[in-house]
């Protein structure tokens, strides 16, 4: 995975995060998949609201919990996967996942680190983190680390940059 590039970022709102969805939802190419990490309540829907958003999604996503997975329609399809109630990878099979993503839609997963061997090398990657400290940023505060494909976060980067500019 040489080609794979991380950044950073740190924002201090739940606004900032559904704004960050945003930029990412518009950046996104039919058959993208964003694996999404975090704890409970770090914002992962949020991000996936934001990202809905950039897709032209015009319903709210809200948190798939008990159906695994819902899809919008958008510019480009979203499908929302939650798998915080799925226990193995032969779940999925049983939903046929794959179709999903490797379709002509984006797919957004929450809870992707409990089933890591279903990604494909192209898979945006995003971690959201809640600091732990008081001397780190507030309790709305979060650390995002996405990881991708160098040339999409290259990219990426230049515009969030120009989004987030203080």
């Amino acid at each position: 995975m040489a080609n794979m590039e991380t950044m950073e970022l740190q924002l201090n709102n739940s606004n900032e995060t559904l704004k960050l969805g945003e930029i990412i939802g518009k950046s996104l190419n039919p058959g993208s998949i964003i694996a999404l990490v975090g704890d409970l309540g770090a914002g992962k829907t949020v991000l996936v609201k934001g990202i809905a958003k950039g897709l032209g999604v015009q319903e709210e996503p809200n948190s798939p919990t008990y159906v695994i997975m819902n899809s919008y329609e958008g510019r480009i399809p979203l499908y929302h996967f939650d798998l915080y109630r799925v226990s193995s990878e032969d779940e999925l099979f049983g939903i046929g996942y794959d179709e999903y993503f490797f379709g002509d839609g984006v797919t957004a997963v929450e809870w992707a680190d409990r089933v890591q061997g279903i990604f494909p090398e192209h898979t945006i990657k995003i971690e959201i983190t809640i600091p732990e400290s008081e001397s780190e940023g507030s309790e709305t505060t979060r650390n995002i680390t996405i990881e991708g494909r160098r040339e999409w976060v290259l990219s990426f980067k230049n515009t969030a940059e120009q989004a987030f500019q203080t």
